[in-house]
């Protein structure tokens, strides 16, 4: 007995094909599914495979009609035995081709069916293989936009995390037709930048007097950042009204340091006195907080890695009270690891911002933006000279991406991108 195979989108749809193509009796002898259509492997879809042998006599091919596999049977609805099987065939095939007939209409709407939703298939294998292709444009770091990226953030000197962050960033929100635009790459890559740097914002309470630390590592200039900041408040500017200001330093040990502290406030007419233990420094603020609308103190410049002399000065400040706000001072100048570890050595201190100094000794700002993006530091104050007061001014995102090398900004863009606030850092009394 011969086997016959066929394909199709269901059981149903084989024997469709089958009845349509034979038109014979037959038997489904087993099915099994089996992966149909498709080109190179791509866009099959899952169908059945029947096995079938033709069957000897046609049995009820039609509802209601008898087996005709008797060698005597009656014409229907007569009772009369009919012996010429010729005739009873020519009746049982007209009948069949109905039955093909209206099947062939079923499978034409079934065919209809499966192309819509094979069609409805490849659109969705298309998005897949799409996504496939972007996604492997976008991680191939041979790709000139990612080498472009690199090459310019490295000239800049941001760190290698900061660096896989931005190419992660363009991965995940450029597409292909944006990466192949230089001018595109860039918009995207100074904006994100800036998004990465936080200005301080002062914390406007109603306590008074305001008490501002400054702590750092030895030689940043903290001095002379005291200084600055005593001159801009002491003195006032077209923005500032002057107020009441008082220096205090707890460095009685570095030569000079408070003689140097002591001329500077005599020429700026700023009272300044020298404390050695948290006693004192909480007297002198009890004693002048009523005339007192600022006390301005300079710490003794440690090095981080000196934690027992962090901890001496870090109890004598404790007499400065709750309200202290303490301010890490830094040098642009200094590598990216350095600059980390000097933010993490600082951290008992819970230093409300960062003041940036010798900003004029650097070309390059990419390590300072890295290591306070990473440790999420605002930035308050710039520096970047000796005169006083004029070489100190209010941290802004603009002045970091305006100095960046390698890079074409649109400053307009960028400043209502980055408004900056032109209101004082402190609300006075």
């Amino acid at each position: 007995m011969e086997m016959y195979i066929e394909q199709g989108a269901s059981r149903m749809d084989c024997e469709l094909k089958i009845a349509s193509k034979y038109n014979r009796p037959f038997t489904v002898i087993r099915e099994k599914k089996v992966n149909i259509g498709g080109f190179l492997g791509l866009f099959s879809k899952q169908g059945v495979q029947v096995e079938f042998i033709f069957s000897p006599a046609l049995r009820n091919p039609v509802p209601g009609m008898r087996d005709y596999n008797q060698n005597s049977i009656q014409q229907p609805g007569t009772g009369k035995q009919i012996s010429n099987l010729e005739d009873e065939k020519i009746k049982i095939l007209a009948a069949a081709n109905v039955a093909v007939s209206d099947a062939k209409k079923n499978s034409a709407n079934v065919q209809e069916l499966a192309g819509k939703a094979a069609s409805q298939e490849i659109l969705d294998t298309l998005k897949i293989l799409e996504k496939k292709i972007d996604s492997s444009v976008k991680t191939d770091t041979r790709n000139p936009a990612f080498e472009n990226v690199t090459k310019i953030l490295k000239l800049n000197d941001f760190s290698e995390s900061y660096i896989n962050e931005m190419l992660e960033r363009m991965r995940k929100e450029l597409t292909v037709a944006q990466l192949e635009n230089p001018a595109i790459v860039q918009d995207h890559l100074i904006e994100w930048i800036g998004e990465s740097i936080t200005i301080y914002e002062a914390d406007h309470c109603d306590s008074h007097p305001k008490i501002m630390v400054l702590v750092g590592p030895t030689g940043v200039g903290k001095t002379t950042t005291i200084s600055k900041l005593a001159a801009i408040y002491g003195l006032g500017t077209e923005e500032i009204p002057a107020v009441d200001v008082r220096m205090i330093t707890i460095d009685a040990f570095r030569i000079c340091a408070k003689e140097q502290l002591e001329q500077i406030g005599y020429i700026m007419r700023v009272p300044v006195c020298c404390v050695i233990n948290k006693h004192d420094l909480r007297k002198e603020i009890a004693i002048h907080s009523e005339s007192t609308d600022l006390f301005l103190i300079d710490t003794i410049g440690k090095s981080p890695k000196e934690a027992s002399k962090l901890g001496e000065m870090k109890e004598i400040l404790e007499g400065a009270g709750r309200n202290a706000d303490f301010h890490l001072v830094i040098s642009a100048a200094t590598k990216s690891k350095d600059i980390s570890n000097i933010l993490q050595q600082f951290e008992p201190f819970n230093y409300k911002s960062v003041i940036l100094t010798k900003m004029d000794e650097t070309d390059h700002y990419g390590n300072i933006i890295s290591a306070l993006s990473e440790k999420k530091k605002p930035v308050s104050f710039f520096t970047d000279g000796q005169a006083v007061p004029v070489d100190i001014k209010k941290a802004s995102v603009i002045h970091f991406l305006i100095n960046m090398e390698g890079f074409k900004v649109n400053r307009e863009k960028m400043e209502k991108r980055f408004p900056q606030e032109n209101v004082d850092q402190f609300k006075w009394r």
